[in-house]
């Protein structure tokens, strides 16, 4: 059985009259989406910074990249795992860490959906320091699945270390330390709507469930919400240094990931200070307008790297999206807003359905394209669509 297998289900199903229950295209997918989201949920998950033009790069950069395929390779036969922190993993993508996708399913329990999918898949899911159920809730429900800790870096350094202390006992495999979002950049879309979820007292439960962030209230959350939340305002956002990813790395054993890794010699100083891999993202353009595409960035950085595996996201959209940057160099591909439409039609089944999709047509790229292993494609020749005259 091969992840491109899927599409015979399809039509094999189309001939007793059943379609898709949902779409199998990420466009598709995001316009039916939109149906089962409120007006400002969808906006905070379709928002971007500024006039949206680097979000907007991250997706239309991938046309500019193209692959060269191989013939006459035996391809009957494709191995897609990989292998990251001493884990082999089936598929070398994983789920990104979306902060309001607990608010993004039905039940408001999004958190726990994404890890029950995780587990079901064996996709990994990166939860959240935002989330609407506490780490080890998430961590239960993730069963033999794989997780990794999103660590916001909060001021308080022992409220910090309290959270990574709950991530490592929750079972989680790694801690993934987001830097460019110690602020909020410029959001129109929310900014029109004063609409800001957390100031609203969601996606905070890792948070008020900690014993250290509870010593700190005046009382307790359930007699003063608004007060648990003013406090929460005052503690997010650390403005993470080289100093803070030494101090991370002296109280976990856990691997250390760095997340917004964008150019070259921040990458070779990350790997100089012994980080287990480097996150190249620019949080899929909603932190920082103007810049490049995280795409066209990530060959730089996958070099600077070396042996340090590189992990990628902003952009996804398809499973030729993976393949592209795969051939980059990237060990391992996140997808993010896909998932959290699924989640939205359908629940645990429907973030299944758009991972099997994706991988399905991702399976089938490396199939016709001549590469059977990962490390195949890899090595494999990718070319700017338009090269620029020397």
């Amino acid at each position: 059985m091969h992840y491109g297998d899927f599409q015979h289900e399809i039509y094999f199903g189309g001939l007793k009259g059943v379609r898709p229950k949902w779409p199998v295209d990420a466009k598709t997918l995001e316009a039916r989406a939109e149906a089962a989201m409120s007006p400002d949920l969808l906006s905070y998950i379709q928002g971007g910074c500024g006039d949206e033009f680097t979000q907007d790069r991250n997706v239309s950069a991938f046309h500019d990249w193209g692959i060269v395929p191989r013939m006459l390779v035996d391809c009957t036969k494709r191995d897609l795992s990989i292998e990251l922190f001493g884990e082999t993993l089936p598929t070398p993508i994983f789920m990104s860490p979306i902060g309001v996708i607990g608010m993004c399913a039905q039940d408001g329990h999004g958190d726990i959906a994404s890890a029950l999918a995780a587990e079901i898949t064996g996709v990994p899911v990166m939860a959240s320091t935002l989330s609407n159920d506490p780490i080890e809730t998430v961590g239960e429900a993730l069963g033999k699945g794989t997780g990794y800790f999103q660590l916001y870096t909060p001021r308080n350094r022992d409220l910090a270390e309290s959270l990574v202390r709950r991530a490592e006992k929750a079972g989680f495999k790694a801690i993934v330390v987001t830097l460019d979002t110690w602020l909020t950049g410029w959001r129109p879309r929310d900014l029109n709507t004063a609409n800001f979820p957390q100031l609203r007292g969601h996606v905070l439960e890792n948070y008020f469930s900690d014993p250290v962030f509870k010593s700190l209230l005046e009382k307790p959350v359930e007699d003063d919400p608004a007060g648990a939340v003013r406090l929460w305002a005052s503690l997010f956002g650390k403005n993470v240094t080289w100093e803070d990813v030494a101090w991370l790395r002296s109280i976990t054993d856990l691997p250390i990931v760095l997340k917004g890794i964008c150019h070259a010699d921040d990458a070779r100083k990350a790997v100089d200070e012994g980080v287990d891999a480097v996150y190249c993202s620019n949080h899929g353009g909603r932190q920082a307008n103007g810049g490049l595409a995280a795409v066209d960035m990530l060959p730089d950085v996958v070099k600077a790297s070396g042996d340090t595996p590189v992990l990628f996201d902003s952009g996804i959209r398809s499973g030729s999206d993976i393949g592209k940057a795969i051939a980059m160099g990237a060990r391992a591909v996140g997808i993010g807003r896909p998932y959290a439409y699924g989640l939205a039609l359908g629940g645990i089944e429907g973030i299944v359905h758009v991972l099997r999709c994706m991988l399905a047509e991702f399976d089938l790229l490396m199939a016709v394209d001549g590469f059977p292993t990962i490390a195949d494609l890899q090595k494999s020749d990718i070319r700017p669509v338009h090269r620029k005259s020397i």
